[in-house]
């Protein structure tokens, strides 16, 4: 939820255990260009597996992964995709894939393809790192995950170098004077100069929409009729957009932790704003409960909220040391207090972070802020904040000025003390970007396509509980099939909730869709 990324929903918190805790990952070979060739010719192409390297830098760094939990190996191959699905002659670009064969290969479904969020994030890293939540589906199924185009070791889009973005992330993201506008302004202007200047051929073809038709190619390549799905966070935008562009080669497909389709850019980002401020609130009554247990002072929400809030004041006025030489600014603070709200098992670091930071050392909620914006611990950075920026920039066509934002200021603020301004300045995101957007909502609708499962936490911070109910209506009849889990948290099959995990397996393994309005808590 950096603010210069948050017209759409923030990776998973599968990313902050890869940051935080060195979850391992592979990378493909390369993303070498190559000769032109028609989609249709593309869908014959033979993928080489070969064993997975370790990450690329785009893909977060680390080590090549571990064997997956019931055994066999991570094979990684790359794809070929065209650049320009209406250009063929513009050649074509390479997508980099990960799998790990079913192990009943007599049972076997087909591939179920995985797509963990973002945009930005790399399903390459991700698949591996989350491989134990999904060793029961691999029984009958080859478990397959990309870095879609842009992203990671596939075309990644490239902006600033480590140093530079160091220094866009601790930027003041919520301006308090003429001087600090003038200098967000800029920042934002210099970022989007930079991107055209490194990746300038790549910008206009990282949309929703060229995701979702290499979906398809990547279909007809692993040689399924049908596209079996598992979309998380963003993967349930992209795939609504595959189902309305595809709807006849729909399978069983499953969106988990549902962006709302009907919401624009702005809308989004005020449902952020209020998805947050009710995380934090749950939060805080936690510590309340847990009385002197909480390090945190307050014996009501409001006052644990408050102590936050005065953190925050404060760190505008006088940045507090982190790590090294980095200090913690106002904007890392916010960004790792978001962060650590993705899941409740990191209300934990939240609590240490605050405590911590309010006695002067920010190092904690500054390798929360790192985890969330792609930073390793070696100073370099992945590209997923690029890539986040590039494909909200390719999708969403509004663009706001300065006098635009400042005007819908006040509405974030009324929904949050502590997110209202980082997600409301955060709207000048694609202000200067040098492609326009494709939408102000994508189309989802899809007539005639298998159920879709699509599952709704009601404590869910970046993508609200109402995303799941919209994106079943415009689905259209007979698609979505609504479950809820009422719980905390990004997400809900990670949660590791029996109910919810049943009903997913069951309907990806044996074809039985749970009935339309089960609730799981």
């Amino acid at each position: 939820m950096e603010n210069s990324a948050a017209l759409r929903a923030a990776s998973l918190a599968t990313a902050t255990a890869v940051a935080l805790l060195a979850a391992t990952g592979c990378s493909s070979g390369g993303t070498k260009e190559s000769s032109p060739a028609k989609p249709s010719k593309l869908a014959s192409q033979k993928l080489s597996w070969k064993k997975c390297a370790a990450p690329s830098q785009a893909e977060g760094s680390g080590d090549a992964p571990s064997p997956p939990p019931g055994g066999g190996e991570w094979k990684c191959a790359t794809m070929r995709v065209p650049l320009d699905y209406d250009k063929p002659s513009a050649g074509t670009i390479e997508l980099a894939l990960i799998r790990a064969e079913a192990t009943q290969k007599d049972k076997r479904i087909g591939s179920l393809i995985f797509n963990f969020g973002g945009p930005g994030g790399s399903g390459v890293t991700t698949l591996p790192a989350a491989a134990n939540d999904y060793e029961k589906l691999r029984t009958r199924y080859d478990l397959v995950s990309f870095d879609p185009r842009g992203v990671g070791s596939s075309a990644p889009v490239q902006c600033e170098s480590d140093s530079q973005l160091d220094r866009y992330f601790a930027q003041d993201s919520t301006p308090d004077d003429a001087a600090e506008e003038k200098s967000l302004v800029d920042n934002t202007k210099a970022f989007a100069a930079t991107c055209q200047t490194n990746s300038g051929r790549v910008l206009p073809h990282v949309g929703t929409t060229s995701a979702a038709r290499d979906m398809d190619l990547m279909r007809q390549v692993l040689g399924d009729k049908k596209l079996y799905y598992f979309g998380i966070s963003y993967g349930t935008e992209l795939g609504g957009v595959y189902a309305h562009l595809f709807p006849e080669n729909v399978g069983r497909a499953v969106f988990d932790a549902v962006v709302d389709p009907t919401s624009t850019a702005e809308q989004g980002a005020l449902g952020q704003a209020k998805g947050f401020q009710l995380a934090l609130d749950n939060f805080a009554q936690d510590c309340v409960n847990r009385g002197d247990k909480c390090r945190l002072k307050g014996a009501t929400v409001k006052e644990v909220e408050a102590g936050i809030v005065k953190l925050l004041a404060d760190l505008d006025k006088q940045p507090i040391p982190g790590s090294g030489p980095r200090l913690l600014t106002q904007t890392e603070a916010t960004n790792g207090i978001a962060q650590s709200l993705y899941s409740k098992e990191y209300w934990q670091l939240l609590e240490q972070g605050v405590d911590d930071a309010e006695g002067g050392d920010g190092a904690l909620l500054l390798a929360l802020s790192d985890a969330m914006n792609g930073r390793a611990k070696d100073g370099t950075y992945s590209n997923i904040q690029a890539a986040n920026t590039a494909v909200n920039c390719a999708d969403f066509k509004d663009r706001y000025s300065l006098d635009q934002t400042k005007a819908k200021l006040p509405e974030f603020r009324k929904a949050s003390e502590v997110f209202g301004d980082f997600l409301g300045w955060g709207l000048m995101g694609c202000a200067s970007w040098p492609v326009p957007g494709q939408w102000s909502t994508p189309d989802v609708s899809a007539p005639g396509a298998a159920p879709i499962v699509v599952i709704g936490n009601t404590g869910d911070p970046a993508t609200p509980y109402a995303g799941a109910q919209h994106m079943v209506e415009k689905l259209g009849p007979g698609v979505g099939v609504e479950l809820t889990y009422k719980g905390q948290g990004h997400g809900s099959y990670n949660s590791k909730n029996t109910c919810v995990q049943n009903a997913v397996n069951t309907y990806l393994l044996d074809g039985k869709a749970p009935a339309a309005g089960t609730v799981c808590s």
